[in-house]
């Protein structure tokens, strides 16, 4: 039978069923829990709708329902259940990869990070996420049919006109791969790519510390450099989906040679990979920016010195990035994020002394909430985007965060 014929015409009842079906799922992969009450003011629907709906949907496995206590009376608690599907999020890193399998409400269910080599090739990179995914789908005791979406944050700008990886990257075995379609076919999961600094905005946006602001800037501060752009709620990309690549801003035109080709490049400056070497002369190769960290608040001057200046550097590009994009708010985060005041003392002040006094007042600059999980969550939101276009245009629920997420203990 050919699918049209399977498909419910447009204004029949069934039609109008699956689109009511649809609405109540969606409210509930963004708040998590909800009571019956809540669904119905949320969607709309009236309250014997949702109970009819909620009946049917628990009968076939896609929801779970248990008594809580709502405004002090007893009522019925629903949320997704696995039976629903599952997502999966990818985060590579220079040398790093971290798989997590979440359900549909975002709630992270089993994750798991392994060392890559830096020049790793895709496929290599796509078998590590095959395995550690049938690992932990094995643990859930979940079937590999529920994998509804894939979202993969790499640090690298990816070009929206023909999906492929662009460079400069941290992984050069990816460049000019289509990723999200070599993820797919390797897979066999809808897959969804994106730049990690572009998710880590998605997630702080929606979860983190841009809640409650219109126009909103994530700085990724780790061995790579990056920022992603939340403009009135939407992420920004520009026009073929690299806007933000403040890591090449030129700070100075004759100073050390980048990734990219250009010199003087801030990630030359403020890259973590660039702070370690200014140490590693006296310090050796050990080093680790939590080291570093530990070593100024203890009194090292010269590591005091290195997050002092590398603050120095970033304010002088945040106050550009301020002085052209008026944010609301700039949140830092990524691997120099742990500094801290270490940095953002010096930082506040660059941006103080060279943006323009009115933008520069008006900003908001603060440490990222979802630290290191910025990235992995964004990848779950992106990820559900590739299993079901319609979810990111429902918008967010104010002030929720996800449920189980943040301190969710690694396996």
């Amino acid at each position: 039978m050919e699918p049209s014929a399977r498909r419910p015409s447009p204004g029949s009842p069934a039609s109008l069923k699956e689109a009511n079906h649809a609405r109540l799922i969606e409210a509930l992969q963004f708040a998590g829990t909800m009571t019956q009450a809540d669904l119905s003011r949320f969607t709309g629907l009236a309250p014997s709708t949702v109970s009819n709906i909620v009946r049917e949907l628990s009968a076939s496995g896609l929801l779970r329902v248990s008594p809580t206590v709502s405004r002090g009376r007893t009522a019925q608690a629903v949320r997704l259940s696995r039976g629903a599907g599952v997502l999966v999020a990818a985060d590579f890193g220079h040398r790093h990869l971290t798989v997590a399998v979440a359900d549909l409400a975002y709630e992270v269910l089993a994750e798991h990070r392994m060392e890559l080599d830096w020049d790793h090739r895709v496929d290599d990179g796509l078998d590590a996420v095959q395995r550690i995914l049938s690992r932990l789908l094995t643990e859930l005791e979940i079937d590999r049919e529920l994998v509804v979406g894939l979202g993969i944050g790499l640090p690298a700008p990816i070009d929206s006109r023909t999906g492929q990886v662009g460079a400069p990257s941290q992984l050069p075995g990816w460049v000019g791969v289509d990723a999200a379609a070599a993820a797919t076919e390797q897979l066999g999961v809808p897959a969804r790519v994106d730049n990690d600094a572009n998710l880590g905005a998605l997630a702080e946006d929606r979860w983190g510390a841009g809640r409650g602001a219109e126009n909103v800037a994530y700085v990724k501060l780790s061995d790579g450099v990056g920022a992603g752009l939340v403009i009135r709620g939407e992420l920004y990309q520009g026009s073929i989906g690299t806007a933000g690549e403040i890591g090449h801003v030129t700070m100075n035109e004759y100073g050390a040679l980048c990734r990219c080709g250009n010199r003087g490049c801030l990630e030359m400056l403020v890259g973590t990979s660039a702070l370690l070497a200014q140490l590693a002369p006296n310090y050796g190769t050990d080093l680790t920016i939590a080291d570093v960290v530990r070593m100024a608040r203890d009194g090292n001057v010269a590591c005091h010195r290195i997050l002092e200046d590398a603050g120095h550097h970033i304010g002088v590009a945040v106050a550009n990035l301020c002085n052209v994009f008026n944010p609301d708010r700039v949140i830092i985060g990524g691997e120099l994020a742990q500094a801290d005041d270490l940095v953002l003392g010096s930082l506040r002040r660059t941006l103080n002394r060279q943006g323009i006094p009115s933008a520069a007042q008006a900003v908001d600059l603060v440490l990222a909430e979802l630290g290191a999980r910025s990235h992995l969550l964004g990848a779950l939101v992106i990820a559900s985007a590739g299993a079901s276009p319609s979810v990111l245009a429902a918008g967010k629920l104010a002030g929720r965060s996800p449920d189980g997420v943040v301190g969710v203990p690694t396996p």
